[in-house]
């Protein structure tokens, strides 16, 4: 029997569900706040009060890069983000102009700026937005919770049954559930519960494995001392090996070490320095040999790019949409999960915005525009991963090697042109799709070559390098403890 109608009742309230509390999932409910009354973030662990590790986000520890595609893409479902992170102390890098790197075909001019980066430590970066996102009072987070299940049918996906803090059960029903869950996302099997057909996974593993470690900066050292980026060659036919100093918070460098199936660094601390020599330049190792380390050195491996194309599911359900790491995971070398993440987010509001929150098909619709934004990174990644020796996954046929080859032509010449290198920039950053560099005038410079001799080696200044050769830098005392 239905309850009887109460003339002064209004509307149900409009409910969604995240699952999972990190990045992608702070981003979502902040998206959602927009459209529904009430968003509960279901998140397995204790979010941190502050700038600090979370359990189950390993990675860490490692060098995250945010690319202005991606800033931009939060900023515009945060507002006033960008200047909180720098006030909490990020920076913000201009592009090429703040990387001295060393791509496969040579150095990077520093040309002047034409895009931007934030750096900073993952764990400040999350909490910033994870602070900007719980002023919202239509927010709930329920910490400690795991997700038992999916309710509804194949047809709708209704809400989402979970094991609270204190053991017991619980449905929260929703109009709408967001799988934030990340690389271990248990959508498939949930899905396939409820009936929902199986999604496509490709994966390409290069067996990449990072090593990490902080140091704090030389003394002389300004806080305008660049990125420091020695890439790979993936068509050298022998492990990629690489290594980056990525100057972060409170005068710091964040050093990260990385290499390919045969060529990994390990944990040993007396091995690091060496290894950031023997990459295709010591530069690296040179700098940290006169940085002080202030940790132990971290290792991560589960690096593999998979893609899962729930997009193409036929009776994809109404009330369901993953969004981040559920839907795809990017060798992290390149620095583009947050970046796709957010630019996912960004497209599930737009999707809503344009449909509304309960409209039938707004789920295929929003999955179909999250895959687009995942689409640039996945080529990206995939196309470079596939040629390191003993790389698993589908190997490139006929085409995907000439493009490879326009690719690394496209890197030779942007050693010496800067239309290129903007072009280049522009898709590395997520600014712009891959077809952006088949436009005329690029393919016209791309035939031309550079233009400018190359590099003799890394464009650091003078006065970057003099800093940067000046004693470790002491730790502060406090004048009372003198």
């Amino acid at each position: 029997m239905s309850e009887p109608h109460r003339p002064d009742a209004g509307p149900a309230p409009r409910r969604a569900v995240v699952v999972g509390g990190g990045l992608a999932g702070m981003l979502a409910a902040a998206a959602l706040a927009e459209f529904a009354d009430e968003i509960t973030v279901v998140e397995r662990d204790s979010l941190p009060a502050g700038p600090e590790p979370r359990k189950h986000l390993p990675q860490a520890g490692h060098a995250h890069i945010l690319w202005c595609g991606g800033v931009e893409a939060i900023e515009s479902l945060l507002p006033g983000v960008t200047a909180r992170w720098l006030a909490a102390g990020a920076r913000r890098i201009p592009l090429p102009t703040g990387m001295v790197g060393l791509s496969p075909q040579g150095w990077y001019r520093r040309w002047t700026e034409t895009h931007y980066l934030i750096a900073c430590s993952r764990d400040l970066l999350d909490w910033v937005v994870r602070e900007q996102v719980l002023t919202q009072p239509r927010i709930t987070v329920l910490e400690h919770t795991k997700l038992l299940a999916l309710e509804g049918s194949s047809a709708r996906v209704t809400g989402v049954r979970v094991r609270t803090s204190e053991g017991g059960e619980r449905v929260l029903a929703a109009d709408l559930v967001v799988d934030c869950s990340g690389r271990g996302t248990r959508a498939p099997e949930l899905l396939r519960a409820l009936g929902v057909g199986a999604a496509r996974e490709d994966q390409v593993d290069a067996g990449l494995v990072y090593a990490s470690r902080l140091f704090r900066a030389p003394r002389g050292t300004s806080a305008e001392f660049p990125i420091v980026n020695v890439q790979s060659n993936a068509r050298e036919q022998r492990p990629g090996q690489a290594a980056i100093v990525l100057p972060v918070e409170d005068g710091r460098w964040l050093v990260t070490l990385s290499g390919t199936r045969g060529g990994q660094p390990t944990k040993a601390a007396d091995a690091f320095e060496a290894f950031a020599r023997g990459v295709r330049h010591p530069i690296v190792g040179e700098l940290i040999s006169r940085a002080e380390p202030l940790s132990d050195v971290v290792t991560f491996g589960n690096t593999a790019n998979r893609r899962r194309y729930f997009e193409k599911v036929a009776g994809w359900p109404d009330g369901f949409v993953a969004v981040g790491d559920s839907v795809a995971t990017f060798n992290p070398v390149y620095g583009h999960g947050m970046s796709v993440a957010a630019q996912g987010v960004r497209a599930l509001r737009d999707q809503i915005r344009k449909h509304g929150l309960t409209s039938a098909g707004l789920a295929r619709r929003a999955q179909r525009a999250v895959s687009k934004s995942a689409g640039t990174a996945w080529d990206l990644a995939t196309g470079q991963d596939i040629f390191y020796p003993g790389a698993t996954g589908k190997q490139p046929g006929a085409v995907d090697r000439l493009l490879g080859r326009y690719v690394d032509r496209l890197m030779l010449t942007s050693t010496g042109n800067f239309l290129v290198t903007t072009a280049l920039t522009d898709v590395m950053t997520l600014s712009a799709p891959l077809t952006s560099l088949v436009r005329p005038r690029v393919v016209l410079a791309a035939l031309r070559g550079p233009g400018l001799p190359r590099l003799p080696g890394p464009p650091l200044t003078d006065e970057e390098l003099h800093r940067a050769e000046e004693p470790r830098s002491e730790p502060e005392t406090d004048p009372a403890d003198a």
